[in-house]
């Protein structure tokens, strides 16, 4: 069945502006804070300001457990989420345009990461309680590709365009566009539900408020149901042996001699172009494939650009084998992303949604965290191992294949009733 275009307009909505504060966050307040003369030391602890993405399982459940009737269930945290992210980018777009206190300033882009994270449980669970089985590849696409978008407006478009509007312009721009946002949320009602395969709501209804008892034990029997545990290592580890070649990438591509604005066209801008268009085609290919057997290509396929990184560190570099390793590397992990959250949101309870799925998803954020350091440990001959970038650039790419291992087990699971995908 094809998915509703108004369904697919609003998540896209939706996702586009979760991503701006956190693609300014990420991305263009490293410059500003610099322009204002901040430490190169104080920058490094700036990533904090992220820290309700990875913390907002801790609240997932007063998502699933508190609502308005009238309001619809998910639609009941959505709009007063966009009205705090447009009411908070607009102070700090007046609190710029003042010269007010930078502390305050921070202040506000972390209440912003706070807002967009909570909207994106609602999001999540949005999702999950409407997708049919069939959906779920266009669906993530729309999360993958809109969350991208955003982040890259917020992040760079805004960015270039403040040489002429300002810093307080960038931010009064990402306002009206969380405002904008936010007339189509009102304007447009919650999709109900989706039905079984039997033609039962599987989700709570939307004037059922689930007790805290109720919502334990939910999530006590999911939490125990078996394969749990390979699905989360799953899960936890597929992004692994990736970041550790990411992180060390692009001053990998410094050091070889690449100029910077050449990396910056090169990865920043035809890498995300080609990210977004892989995002597009795992969500074809997860309506066209079972999902798991998307994920085992596109898990398959990521290793030869992985590969492709150690052999530019052993062989050296040249225009056309960075052009071609980045790309294709962007495009297939473009790929697998949005394949993975579409089989991540097939695992779920929907009675459930928005925890059971904000959980996978955080525990998606903090699998691979550790890759990050351990790379930059093990590669730094200064003050680490001191192996280079090619060794680890290849053992980057040993990991997603030992990766491939676990599709093993996961092949054998079935899902449950109550779960977005189907058990036949």
């Amino acid at each position: 069945m094809k998915l509703p275009s108004s369904r697919l307009a609003l998540l896209g909505v939706l996702y586009f502006v979760q991503g701006l504060p956190f693609g300014f966050q990420a991305t263009a307040l490293p410059v500003y804070l610099r322009e204002q003369g901040v430490s190169l030391t104080a920058l490094g602890f700036a990533g904090v300001l992220a820290l309700p993405w990875g913390l907002k399982a801790l609240w997932a459940p007063l998502v699933d457990r508190y609502h308005s009737a009238r309001l619809g269930r998910r639609r009941s945290w959505i709009l007063p989420m966009q009205a705090g992210l447009t009411l908070t980018c607009a102070a700090a777009g007046f609190m710029v345009s003042e010269g007010g206190s930078l502390k305050v300033l921070l202040g506000l882009i972390l209440v912003m990461n706070l807002f967009a994270a909570t909207q994106d449980i609602a999001v999540d669970g949005l999702a999950v309680d409407t997708l049919r089985p069939e959906e779920l590849g266009l669906g993530n696409s729309v999360q993958v590709v809109g969350y991208k978008l955003g982040m890259l407006t917020g992040g760079g478009l805004l960015v270039w365009a403040s040489k002429s509007i300002g810093w307080s312009g960038l931010f009064l721009s990402m306002a009206a566009l969380c405002a904008g946002a936010l007339v189509v949320t009102l304007l447009t009602r919650e999709p109900p539900p989706r039905e079984d395969a039997s033609g039962r709501d599987t989700a709570s209804p939307p004037e059922t408020r689930l007790s805290w008892r109720q919502l334990r034990e939910r999530f006590a029997s999911v939490m125990m149901k078996p394969g749990t545990l390979w699905l989360l290592l799953f899960i936890g580890t597929y992004k692994f042996g990736e970041t550790m070649a990411d992180v060390l990438y692009k001053p990998f591509l410094l050091d070889a001699g690449i100029p910077a604005w050449q990396i910056g066209q090169w990865v920043g801008t035809w890498g995300n172009v080609a990210s977004i268009l892989g995002s597009l085609a795992g969500g074809l290919l997860a309506t066209r494939l079972p999902i798991v057997g998307a994920l085992t290509l596109t898990a398959s396929l990521r290793v030869l650009p992985l590969m492709g990184r150690w052999w530019l560190a052993t062989h050296g570099v040249s225009d056309a084998g960075v052009i071609g390793v980045t790309l294709a590397e962007e495009l297939v992990g473009g790929a697998l992303t949005t394949v993975m959250f579409a089989f991540m949101m097939s695992r779920v309870d929907r009675r459930i949604g928005a925890t059971h799925y904000t959980l996978l998803a955080s525990l998606e954020v903090w699998g691979k965290a550790p890759a990050a350091p351990l790379a930059g440990w093990l590669a730094d001959p200064a003050h680490g191992l001191g192996l280079g970038y090619a060794p680890v650039f290849l053992l980057g790419a040993a990991l997603s294949v030992a990766f491939l291992a676990l599709l093993i087990p996961i092949r054998h699971q079935r899902t449950s009733p109550t779960s977005v995908a189907s058990t036949g």
